[in-house]
């Protein structure tokens, strides 16, 4: 509480002195903030980039931000040759993209043990499961990764961070590519993005972005096909206006490549051999996970006067997803060590939601002390259903499948209407970032949220949080950036305890101190920083037999997680590099089960490292050639039980290997993109509930790019 109230003071008495503080501003133009904007952001063709807006939600340098924030710059992004979100972010410092293997269903991750939320364009993009299409990252400028809580500037969240993907925007300069891309696996797809100005004056100017795909997978029968159309249009409504319209429309059609293995046959040996990651457990025909989504992002952009601003983004998206699978449950095999026993599921499910964000920017000087304020509010609605049915189950021999033999699969005749949740939630927050004395950093924010939870067929409930940050920086001469910050985030919980009362939020805290290091007349940006987190009111079984509900959660759970990262990105003029370290330790700490305590955090590696680099040599003009190696270590789900015996479930560390070679000659460019070079088998992490999970076979990807 504390913490809440000296940011609420620093925050009035910023807004009380800024009448006086504007007459002392100086005069500066918004032509100049822009030139002055756009030197910052010059990088080594364009794999750097030095500002984001994720963590502050303002274009902040990030040697001038103190939380870790990492960007994927769209010349990043196709240098590492990644056809998908999870692809691009596996090199970042403590992040683990996969972490339950290849799926074509969505991008995972876990950013310091934590699944974290997906963002576009700084609103909040999905919701619910197993409803939204898969954001091809084509259509993206940018991807920026905000680690730790971040409930103060977006709301619910969780405490691992957030990613936030950035659309590309109309530019005035009329460019444009043709991209066409082959691939194993019957993998075929052409590509095209043009921009430019609309009119004279290029007051008006557009950009179209459209793919087709048609492509196998490494599972056997799970198609990869997909359509986007991705329509953008600019609008200089005046000098001090800017109004800007995303629209997204996309057709995917796949299935389930995740597959959930046994133990026995992957992890552990078996009789038979390891079970082959191109297996099927669905049956053709009958699976498939096809999405659709219709959308459309407005961001209106207006300059009161040089010092002040208001922003306003909001998006209205539609999706769908006509989702059947079938798959081992429990993932054990019979007596026989090769069948196992599937489950069948169809459903069919909605979300439509309405997102919003509306911002003043402005700033002030009071005193010694440079002022940069962020005003907000925001607003989501959304609107989730899911109608679902289940089937007989059905035997299938893992190591001689044979389809087609399954009987009682569920048809849209057995699909079971079922409420709906209608969810909101309002937040209103306030951020000051302070300059002191040209060498001081100040970054304090506060938050106040309403969440409301709505089920269609039972009364609304509403939950309240306060969330706070505070961050100091010391900016030292030669470009060293030494930081401490301290930040907060919640998450809704929907339903009940084992009391029949209504659950609070989930809790999140952070510290974090570290070093941002952008050494004077070098393009290198490096970051170390250590952290730990404490994430309360987490869910664990009731022991009092006399609650209401004895078969309930509490709210007594905790968990603790400690760690050390380390990214640099180095640029010279012929050769690139992007490294990163990372070491997490996440583990229960309170439980109301004794055997939880100091149980780690599953699917999180203990240690994590990897390392890029592309090499452009000055002599051979055009040529390049990129090579990047990617270590995981241990992941482990504490004490188990196989085959009558107690165990420590953990999953072996692993080493993958990609590369890239290519030529570029005047408007062309042909490249070849290999991942898991060496066609490793890998195993990406095993849960304790016995299911096992591969990662990505060896993936070939030749590239064709016209520019004009």
């Amino acid at each position: 509480m504390k913490i809440q109230k000296s940011l609420l003071a620093v925050s009035v008495l910023a807004a009380l002195t800024s009448t006086t503080a504007l007459a002392e501003e100086p005069q500066q133009t918004r032509k100049e903030k822009e030139e002055m904007m756009e030197t910052i952001e010059v990088s080594s063709r364009g794999l750097i980039s030095y500002v984001s807006a994720t963590g502050s939600k303002s274009d902040t340098p990030i040697i001038e931000t103190p939380l870790s924030v990492s960007v994927l710059t769209e010349a990043r992004i196709e240098d590492l040759g990644a056809v998908t979100v999870q692809d691009a972010i596996g090199y970042v410092a403590g992040l683990y993209n996969g972490p339950y293997g290849v799926d074509t269903r969505g991008d995972w991750a876990q950013i310091r043990g934590v699944s974290p939320v997906q963002y576009l364009d700084g609103l909040k993009s999905l919701f619910g499961n197993y409803n939204n299409v898969r954001v091809n990252p084509y259509s993206l400028g940018q991807i920026e990764i905000l680690k730790g809580p971040s409930s103060v500037l977006y709301g619910q969240g969780s405490t691992g961070g957030i990613i936030n993907l950035v659309s590309k925007r109309p530019q005035a300069e009329t460019q444009g590519e043709f991209w066409a891309q082959l691939g194993n696996y019957s993998r075929k797809q052409v590509a095209g993005d043009i921009t430019g100005a609309l009119n004279d004056d290029a007051s008006l100017t557009g950009r179209f972005i459209g793919l087709y795909r048609n492509s196998d997978t490494q599972t056997d029968f799970v198609p990869d096909n997909s359509l986007v159309l991705n329509p953008s249009l600019s609008w200089h409504a005046s000098e001090d206006t800017k109004i800007t319209l995303i629209g997204n429309i996309q057709r995917n059609e796949s299935g389930s490549s995740t597959q959930f293995f046994p133990w026995q046959g992957t992890l552990f040996p078996n009789e038979f051999g390891q079970i082959n990651s191109s297996t099927f457990v669905s049956e053709p025909g009958f699976d498939k996970y096809d999405t659709e989504q219709d959308a459309l992002t407005a961001i209106v952009e207006h300059d009161i006067n040089l010092n002040w601003s208001v922003r306003l983004s909001a998006r209205y998206n539609d999706s769908h997803a006509d989702y059947n699978t079938m798959y081992g449950w429990p993932p054990v095999f019979a007596d026989d060590n090769r069948t196992v026993n599937r489950v069948s599921y169809l459903s069919r499910a909605d979300a439509r939601t309405w997102t919003s964000d509306l911002q003043l920017h402005g700033s002030i000087i009071t005193g010694a002390i440079e002022h940069d304020l962020v005003f907000g509010l925001d607003f989501q609605d959304s609107n989730t259903d899911n109608d679902y049915a289940y089937g007989v189950m059905n035997p299938l021999d893992l190591y001689a499948p044979e389809y087609g033999q399954a009987t009682g699969l569920p048809t849209e005749s057995d699909v079971v209407d079922y409420a709906s949740l209608t969810s909101h939630q309002l937040g209103v927050y306030v951020q000051d970032n302070m300059r002191i004395d040209k060498k001081w950093l100040v970054s304090a924010a506060l938050r106040r949220d309403r969440a409301t939870n709505n089920p269609e067929d039972a009364s609304a409930t509403d939950q309240y949080a306060t969330t706070g940050r505070l961050g100091f920086m010391y900016l030292m001469d030669g470009g060293l950036s030494p930081y401490l910050s301290y930040s907060e985030s919640f998450s809704p919980l929907i339903g009940r305890d084992a009391y029949e009362t209504p659950y609070v939020p989930l809790e999140g805290k952070q510290w974090e101190a570290g070093i941002k290091y952008q050494p004077n007349g070098t393009e290198h940006l490096l970051t170390i920083a250590a952290y730990k987190i404490t994430e309360e009111n987490r869910t664990t079984p009731v022991t009092d037999a006399d609650a209401p509900n004895p078969d309930g959660q509490v709210q007594v759970g905790e968990v603790e997680i400690e760690g050390v990262e380390f990214e640099a990105q180095l640029a010279w003029d012929s050769l690139d590099v992007y490294a990163s370290y990372a070491y997490t330790d996440a583990a229960i700490s309170k439980s109301n089960l004794p055997s939880q305590i100091d149980k780690p955090l599953s699917a999180t590696p203990d240690h994590q490292a990897s390392v890029w680099g592309t090499y452009r040599p000055d002599n051979w003009n055009g040529f390049k050639v990129g090579a990047g190696v990617r270590y995981v270590g241990n992941t482990s789900d504490g004490n188990v039980t196989y085959n009558g015996n107690p165990i420590y479930l953990e999953t072996p560390s692993y080493t993958v290997f990609d590369a890239m070679i290519g030529y570029d000659w005047d408007s062309y460019s042909l490249s070849l993109d290999v991942d898991n070079l060496t066609d490793r088998t890998v195993i990406t992490s095993c849960g304790a509930r016995g299911d096992c999970f591969y990662g990505q076979q060896r993936t070939i990807m030749a590239n064709f790019r016209y520019n004009f």
